[in-house]
């Protein structure tokens, strides 16, 4: 995991040519879809940030892992093993750290269905409307400590990495 985080972030910052902002502040609109990586299954996932101010937005993000470890005798993982859906609330610092208009670093918070937690992304626009990201989750407080069979899915530390479209209204 550590080498796919490593090879994402060097082709974030490793792009010269960019052509488009990665964030714009108040009314902007990026939707993420990608690949979420953790310990016992792999799946996918999608966001959607709103801009509410020059460095704040709000956001939703869902995820279903669609292959996870099944655990022998015990069958497969069930559909609220895999799922997970969370609120969230970024901290935009690409013009606040000086970045190029075309990186954005946004450290936030996140509410979900497992766990009270934060997240560090970074995201990279290409081209008008197109761009990637990649994202490190990690839980604060979980609501369930019970030793569940499947409870640490969508309840640890993730990475997502995958594509963003700006799909704000110009």
């Amino acid at each position: 995991m550590k080498k796919i985080f490593l090879t994402a972030m060097i082709a974030v910052f490793g792009v010269a040519n960019a052509q488009s902002d990665a964030f714009r502040g108040t009314n902007d609109m990026r939707y993420q879809i990608g690949v979420n990586l953790q310990d016992g299954g792999t799946g996918v996932m999608t966001s959607l940030d709103y801009g509410l101010g020059e460095s704040f937005s709000i956001g939703a993000q869902a995820g279903y892992l669609l292959g996870a470890k099944e655990i022998d005798a015990l069958g497969k993982p069930s559909f609220g093993d895999r799922f997970d859906i969370k609120a969230r609330f970024n901290a935009n610092l690409g013009s606040v750290l000086g970045l190029p208009q075309n990186i954005d670093v946004y450290p936030g918070l996140n509410l979900g269905l497992k766990n009270f937690g934060g997240h560090i992304g970074t995201r990279v626009f290409f081209d008008k409307g197109f761009g990637l990201f990649a994202e490190a989750q990690f839980p604060f407080a979980k609501y369930d400590e019970k030793d569940k069979v499947y409870n640490n899915l969508n309840n640890q530390f993730q990475m997502n990495v995958g594509v963003s479209f700006d799909i704000s209204k110009k």
